[in-house]
């Protein structure tokens, strides 16, 4: 029995994993910050109701593996006779997951934003809508942004469970070269490079942002 070797052709394929590696993080952050942003709205709203309802849906999806998220919606929907392709599914899980978490790291931001902006605004007779607008999600975005960029780079990672399902993105994409090849040591130090040159860029983009704006910092 022949195997392949691990050479050019084979580390392109690699690049075409790692495209929808990127997509499907583009897809996460994109719907889990849309959702994750209404839900920490609905943390910090005078409605008691609305706050514990958000607050249940973030401890539930905060307390269980992203993997079981996925597991529910590709094969739970399939039993329910819904049955979704492997980027659909992925990223809908990757959406939920994202959107547990942006929710809760955007919430504590929206409150870190000091007390006495919130009374000033109030003073100017703003409603609660121009409080939020003008003066406290400026505030909170410059805060948020640094643990925003940093949690990107729990999901770029997190996105190679959705090998599980099939779905060809960078890690499935070197299990199968593997198969082809059996060079694991060659194969998976490609995979852990290409891993690397996204998601190194991005803590060291959290960090310089950290810096830049002087979050957590007392002036």
């Amino acid at each position: 029995m022949t195997f392949r070797t691990f050479g050019p052709d084979e580390f392109l394929f690699l690049l075409s994993g790692l495209q929808w590696t990127v997509l499907l993080t583009i897809i996460a952050l994109i719907g889990g910050g849309v959702t994750g942003f209404l839900i920490a709205l609905a943390r910090v709203s005078s409605l008691q109701w609305l706050r514990i309802a958000a607050g249940t849906y973030i401890q539930i999806i905060q307390g269980i593996p992203v993997l079981m998220i996925l597991f529910l919606s590709y094969y739970g929907l399939g039993l329910a006779g819904l049955d979704l392709p492997p980027l659909f599914a992925a990223g809908a899980s990757m959406t939920v997951y994202a959107s547990g978490y942006l929710a809760e790291i955007w919430r504590g931001c929206i409150q870190s934003v000091p007390k006495q902006q919130w009374e000033a605004s109030e003073s100017l007779a703003m409603t609660r809508a121009q409080q939020y607008r003008y003066v406290v999600l400026p505030q909170a975005l410059r805060i948020s942004l640094p643990s925003t960029v940093g949690f990107a780079v729990q999901v770029v990672k997190n996105t190679s469970i959705a090998s599980i399902i099939g779905f060809v993105e960078l890690a499935r994409a070197g299990q199968l070269i593997n198969n082809a090849t059996f060079q694991p040591f060659r194969v998976f130090v490609a995979v852990a490079a290409l891993y690397f040159v996204v998601c190194y860029p991005l803590s060291q983009l959290s960090r310089w942002l950290e810096r830049r704006l002087h979050v957590g910092s007392h002036r």
